[in-house]
């Protein structure tokens, strides 16, 4: 029985309670935006996950992507790095591993942390197609399928499907006049895939099967957006919103079915149309919560994508997003390494607190609160403990020391708060 459907019956779950607590909504209430699909809650029933929920009236949500690729496979690294974004606050990992050793990989990931996993089940059939069949294009919808049921046996909690990406919506790309095309991988084995065989997606084609098995396991679907843009030049186009109409209907086949489910969102776009992003895709989605990777508002910051990316997150969640992919300073460039990794998520972090500050949720305005209590007090301890990145805070501090706790180096004796406290 599917979280979605006790929920729709009125019955709190487990998992819903837990969330309502950490939150601090009322558990009726939380039942009721779950049961209407305003809130999900990645929870595989093969998995101890920790439950998280992502939409309406909740805490802004961060993800950190992970992942081997045939040019860098290191299990243990890929670990570490899932340690460290859990450690910095991510609410959520996806393994989004290339390499032959995937399946290592994914599992251990799983060991070692007990936040949700979200996978791109596209990715393992197109790899084990390349591997015996010589060609990602030469997979069927039986190695598709295969992929799913497998990753939702072994207790993922979210998976990445492209069933947006149709014959139709191919054609547009043709016709187009995108700069970049599709820069989605998953996107693209698809795309690839039905250009090829000049057939229809089976993720599509076949999506109340999908359905099954995502309803049987309790695994929230959420429907990639393939063919995202790459570039502020193919924003907000035809392909894109095309292709955001039809998830709207796949949203609707999916609660219809007692199926979580969680739309994913652009991409790189100009800061002037970020807002209108966000209102159409909930419009279009019925307020279903809104997955954005950044977005990213510039293309001329490479390496520095975190913060390209963070400005974008925070209007974006300010806007109705609900759910912030990390961007790290590697992205465009490389696979990320451990310090990308904090970075990313840190970046990420401030983004979503921003916004649920301008949101004016509770919890967020406590933090700053006690923050703006523990600088006026100098209260050093007490602000790297309410730092995202507390080491940090430390040590650019302790490597200015001064004589005196109640100042720091940047004004020393003509401190305001000092001046005016001494003169009260």
């Amino acid at each position: 029985m599917t979280q979605l459907y006790q929920a729709g019956q009125g019955q709190p779950t487990d998992e819903i309670r837990k969330v309502a607590e950490y939150e601090g909504i009322d558990v009726q209430k939380l039942t009721r935006r779950v049961a209407k699909g305003h809130v999900v809650i990645p929870s595989n029933k093969n998995r101890n996950t920790k439950p998280c929920g992502v939409g309406k009236g909740l805490r802004t949500k961060i993800n950190a992507n992970l992942g081997s690729s045939p040019e860098l496979e290191n299990v243990q690294l890929e670990v570490k790095k899932a340690k460290i974004a859990a450690e910095y606050g991510a609410d959520a990992l996806m393994d989004l591993s290339t390499g032959p050793k995937f399946r290592q990989v994914r599992q251990a990931i799983m060991e070692s942390t007990d936040i949700p996993l979200g996978t791109v089940p596209i990715y393992q059939a197109g790899i084990t197609a390349s591997d015996a069949k010589k060609a990602v294009v030469n997979m069927d919808e039986d190695d598709m399928f295969r992929a799913i049921e497998e990753q939702a046996r072994e207790g993922v909690d979210f998976m990445t499907v492209h069933s947006g990406i149709t014959l139709d919506t191919v054609e547009k790309i043709k016709k187009s006049e995108r700069v970049m095309g599709v820069v989605s991988r998953g996107g693209a084995f698809l795309t690839a895939w039905i250009l090829h065989n000049q057939e229809e997606n089976p993720l599509y084609q076949n999506y109340d099967y999908l359905l099954e098995i995502a309803r049987e396991h309790d695994v929230t679907l959420s429907l990639g957006d393939g063919l995202r843009p790459g570039c502020l030049a193919d924003a907000s186009d035809i392909p894109q919103m095309g292709e955001l109409l039809i998830l709207g209907d796949l949203v609707k086949r999916a609660r219809e079915a007692d199926v979580q489910v969680m739309v994913e969102g652009p991409g790189h776009v100009p800061l002037n149309q970020v807002e209108a992003n966000m209102q159409i895709q909930k419009t279009v989605c019925k307020g279903a919560p809104f997955y954005v990777l950044g977005p990213i508002v510039t293309d001329l910051a490479p390496g520095y994508d975190h913060i390209t990316s963070a400005i974008g997150g925070a209007l974006a969640a300010r806007s109705g997003a609900d759910f912030l992919c990390y961007v790290t300073p590697a992205e465009h460039l490389s696979i990320p390494g451990l310090q990308d990794v904090k970075d990313g998520v840190v970046a990420s972090k401030i983004a979503a607190q921003a916004a649920d500050v301008a949101n004016g949720l509770k919890s967020a305005w406590d933090k700053e609160m006690e923050m703006a209590h523990a600088r006026k007090d100098f209260q050093w301890e007490k602000q790297y403990q309410l730092a995202f990145d507390p080491e940090k805070a430390r040590k650019c501090r302790e490597r200015r020391p001064t004589a005196e706790s109640d100042m720091c180096t940047m004004c020393g004796e003509f401190c305001a708060l000092r001046m005016v406290r001494d003169n009260i």
